[in-house]
């Protein structure tokens, strides 16, 4: 009775174990878990003989369908990396080329807004302002200059004006002496004729 009461606790230690290898062996299958966890339970379920280790065919099967099924996956996933690769590179290239498109447009626009067509030529708008404000400045030194003549010419016709009045008054004067020293001597011949006579 002795030995039986020892055997049971023994027993029900070992069922436990049992019971904790089998509740985690889902875990560390071939039908669950990573290829390297399935690695480790090929190694801990096969036999040992001499230097080898002896694996069921049914196990190495399973870990080669799996690992061939890993790999599929995960050349579906790089397949799909790939093509999501190029579609970022073809998108990128897209919108590298709408913002070239419209920095191009934003340019000619500005070229656009900074120049026009005049007399049939496109010009800057500040090279026709310059040229607007250079032919001002020649039209207001030819209309200084012009100014200046036409008042030194007044000044001059003025004067001449005055002149010839100055003239045409002396010469009014002489002929009025002209007139009376004439009068004066038609009289004088007149009485000269007459005390004659």
């Amino acid at each position: 009775m002795k030995k039986f009461a020892l055997i049971l606790p023994l027993l029900f230690g070992v069922f436990f174990c049992t019971l904790a290898q089998e509740g985690s062996a889902p875990e560390n299958s071939l039908n669950s878990g990573t290829i390297e966890s399935q690695f480790e339970y090929i190694y801990r379920v096969s036999n040992n003989f001499q230097e080898y280790e002896v694996v069921k065919k049914a196990n190495l099967e399973k870990l080669k369908s799996n690992i061939l099924d890993s790999l599929k996956t995960m050349r579906v996933q790089v397949g799909d990396l790939k093509n999501a690769q190029i579609a970022k590179a073809d998108s990128i290239r897209t919108i590298t080329q709408s913002l070239n498109q419209a920095l191009e447009e934003k340019e000619a626009a500005i070229e656009a807004k900074e120049s026009f067509s005049f007399l049939g030529m496109n010009i800057q708008k500040t090279v026709y302002s310059s040229m607007m404000w250079t032919l001002v400045t020649v039209l207001a030194g030819f209309l200084a200059f012009f100014s200046l003549q036409y008042f030194r010419s007044f000044s001059k016709i003025k004067k001449a004006k005055k002149d010839l009045e100055e003239v045409q008054e002396e010469f009014d004067q002489h002929r009025k002496n002209t007139l009376e020293r004439e009068r004066k001597l038609k009289r004088e011949l007149i009485d000269a004729q007459m005390g004659k006579s």
